[in-house]
This record gives C-alpha cells, sequence and structure tokens, in this order.
C-alpha cells in the first residue's frame, strides 16, 4: 500500500520524572528533508533521533518537535559534607575537653556551620533519557505511519478510479482513429469530384493518399504505450516500497503519448477526447506529488 508524505503523530512518556512529548509533521518534499527540535542541553540526541526516523520514512519534509518537562523532576539533592562536618565536631569536643564544657550538640547547630550542607544538582542519566526518547518516538511514528497510511489508501483509490478512465479514453480513441479515415477519404473524393467534375477519378490516387493519411494518423503504438503504462501504475499502486519519485517519471510518459495522440487528431471529437485524457493524467500528476 503506497503512503503520503502528509502525516501527523505524537506520544508521551517518562524518564525518570521527566515528561517527554514527541510531535512528527511532514508536508510534500523531493527528497527527505529530517529537521529535529529539542532542548538545546540535549542536542547530542540529534543524531540518534534522526536515524530511528530514516529507518521509516524515506521522502518529505519532516519536523520532529521533542520537549521534555522537568518541573516535577527533584534536580536538586541536599548532601552533607562529612569531611568538614567531621572537622567541626572534632574541634568542638576538644574545644569542650580543654575547656571542662558540655558538648551537647544536634544536628540542627551542625546545619548553622557553614558549608556542611551543601545542594547539588542531580545528574542526568543522559543514555537512559536517550533510550526513552526514542521509545516515545517509536510511539509516535506508529500513529505518523497510521495516518500516512490512510492518505496513502485515497490517493490509490483516487489514481485507480482516474486510471479506469484514462483506458476508457484510450479505446474511444481507438475507435475514433479510423473513422477519421474514412472520413478524410469522403472528404477528399469529395473535393476531387468538385475540381474535376465529369473527369474521370484516379481511384488508386485516392486510396494512395488516405493510406498516407492513415499512417500519419494511426495511434496503435500510442495507444499500447499507454495500456503498458497504465498497467505499471497499477502495479506501483500495489507495491509496499516508496514508489513516488518512479510515479512521477511515470506520469511524464504518460503525458508523451497523450500529447502525441492529441498532434495526431484531426477532428473536435478527437480534440475533446484527449483534453478529457490529459486533464485525468494531470490531476494523478497532482497527486503523484504527496506519495512518498
Amino acid at each position: 500500500m503506497i503512503k503520503s508524505m502528509t502525516g501527523y503523530g505524537s506520544a508521551k512518556g517518562v524518564s525518570g520524572k521527566l515528561e517527554i512529548t514527541v510531535e512528527l509533521r511532514s508536508v510534500n518534499n523531493r527528497y527527505l528533508d529530517c529537521s529535529v527540535k529539542l532542548p538545546r542541553v540535549f542536542v547530542s540526541f540529534e543524531e540518534s533521533i534522526k536515524s530511528l526516523i530514516q529507518k521509516h520514512i524515506s521522502r518529505g519534509k519532516v519536523d520532529a518537535f521533542i520537549t521534555i518537562d522537568s518541573s516535577k523532576a527533584e534536580d536538586v539533592e541536599i548532601k552533607v559534607n562529612r569531611p568538614l562536618a567531621e572537622a567541626y565536631l572534632a574541634a568542638l569536643k576538644s574545644m569542650a575537653d580543654d575547656y571542662g564544657l558540655s558538648c551537647n550538640i544536634s544536628a540542627v547547630d551542625m546545619t548553622r556551620f557553614q558549608d556542611v550542607l551543601q545542594a547539588v544538582k542531580r545528574e542526568t542519566d543522559t543514555e537512559r533519557l536517550c533510550a526513552d526518547i526514542c521509545e516515545v518516538l517509536e510511539r509516535a511514528i506508529v500513529a505518523f505511519e497510521d495516518m500516512r497510511s490512510r492518505e496513502g489508501e485515497k490517493l490509490e483509490n483516487d489514481i485507480k478510479t482516474r486510471l479506469d478512465e484514462i483506458e476508457r479514453l484510450t479505446a474511444a480513441a481507438e475507435d475514433i482513429s479510423p473513422r477519421s479515415v474514412s472520413e478524410y477519404r469522403k472528404k477528399l473524393e469529395a473535393r476531387l469530384q468538385e475540381v474535376l467534375q465529369n473527369a474521370c477519378i484516379d481511384e488508386q490516387r485516392i486510396l494512395t493518399e488516405a493510406a498516407i493519411f492513415a499512417d500519419r494518423v494511426a495511434i496503435n503504438e500510442e495507444a499500447v504505450r499507454l495500456r503498458s503504462h497504465i498497467t505499471q501504475l497499477r502495479d506501483m499502486l500495489a507495491s509496499d516500497e516508496p514508489v513516488g519519485r518512479k510515479m512521477d517519471f511515470l506520469v511524464q510518459e504518460f503525458n508523451r503519448e497523450a500529447n502525441t495522440i492529441a498532434s495526431k487528431g484531426n477532428d473536435s471529437e478527437m480534440a475533446r477526447v484527449m483534453v478529457d485524457m490529459k486533464a485525468e493524467i494531470e490531476k494523478i500528476r497532482e497527486q503523484a506529488q504527496n506519495i512518498e
């Protein structure tokens, strides 16, 4: 099944007491253009995130937005400076012994001495955080791919409908082409009758002129190639591989054959058929611009 290049997916998760939110958005682009936006302090995670995205997406402009909320995290830890506290205690006990003083010291008393208690910022386990972000990203990608598949199904159905119409118009053009030769012969014979009046008309000359005209307006080869392109495009729609670029090229071939048939057309009915066909091909081209 084909996938659209347009999609959106999001997921949330946690890493310790950090809250992680991941959003993925994509639009049409000729190649894969991946942009990751996350807190500057975690910029080292960018390559891992891009690598994971590239495993699932081959074409489109993809923006990944990653936010990390640390409002509920315990970023600060209070630590006891044990060497300093022990030095204070030893000094106090020595003073009490030297001067015959009591030494009733509480924990609260110890906190009054400078630097006995220290506020230390808790270190983040970056490897664990990167792994947790990637886990949340994986879930966002699942939602993202689901939306792209649903959009791709709509594109596929629309293109199939238009291929059926192109096939019908090809058959109509094949039906018109021989009739135009017959009409040309009748018109040629009528003109010669008018010009020569009662003179004998060279039937062989009429047959030769009609044959030359028939060869000039014959569309057999173009019709065969058009049907071949239709089959190829249907096969592409059934593929599980990204086919957007191949489809772009094939639609150009559709246009080439249609333009050739239109240039060979010699009446208004053929012109109408080819205008309708080229309109269908253009709509397929527009839809193909959104296929991965």
